[in-house]
């Protein structure tokens, strides 16, 4: 079951105070966070975290990015409403208890002292935090940002699972890559920037 945690430590209290107080306790402390903001079998604020992280991001990306989801029956507005519905609501759960599932396999045979696949998803979402501006069309921006949120990730499974940074990194690869390389698209970001470079 997942539930509010009562007296929550590190910005877990419900509500939009509680959400931009997680925001900034994970971009300013995030070890501090993930020690004490994580409760195991507590989903949920974690999982409207990352849903209000990616509603803000689409929108940004909506707003300011020419043809970001195809138009339904000639309206904009009614495009944004039914692809910000369906990315919010469908998709971004639905993509991190995927990603949560598959890290938790690959850390059975490596992490005997691991955490429970709820404290997984939870890492994910909160990790999520610097994709908040990831919707601005700036391959500069999103390459940092998805870089920034694979490093949470990685720092979330070492505190929360007990690993070292190596092994994490190593376990970690996959479902950060998809999560934040391709869901945020930070992978196609940085190939734009290496081609503007002359690097590839």
């Amino acid at each position: 079951m997942t539930q509010w945690t009562e007296n929550p430590e590190g910005g877990r209290a419900p509500g939009p105070g509680g959400l931009v107080r997680a925001w900034v306790e994970v971009l300013v402390r995030p070890r501090r966070f993930f020690a004490n903001g994580i409760g195991p079998s507590d989903q949920a604020p974690g999982l409207v975290f990352a849903m209000a992280v990616v509603l803000v991001e689409e929108s940004v990306r909506f707003a300011l990015v020419d043809d970001a989801y195809p138009v339904v029956a000639d309206s904009e507005p009614l495009s944004a409403a039914l692809w910000l519905g369906v990315t919010v609501l469908l998709v971004a759960p639905a993509a991190v208890h995927l990603l949560a599932a598959l890290q938790t396999v690959l850390l059975a045979p490596f992490a005997p002292d691991r955490g429970g696949v709820s404290e997984t998803v939870q890492i994910l979402c909160y990790a999520t935090a610097p994709c908040v501006v990831a919707g601005v069309p700036s391959p500069a921006v999103r390459s940092a940002v998805g870089l920034w949120a694979i490093g949470l990730y990685v720092l979330g499974l070492t505190v929360r699972h007990d690993l070292g940074r190596q092994r994490a990194a190593l376990l970690g690869i996959v479902p950060s890559a998809v999560a934040f390389g391709m869901g945020f698209r930070a992978f196609a970001a940085i190939g734009v920037l290496l081609r503007e470079w002359y690097i590839i």
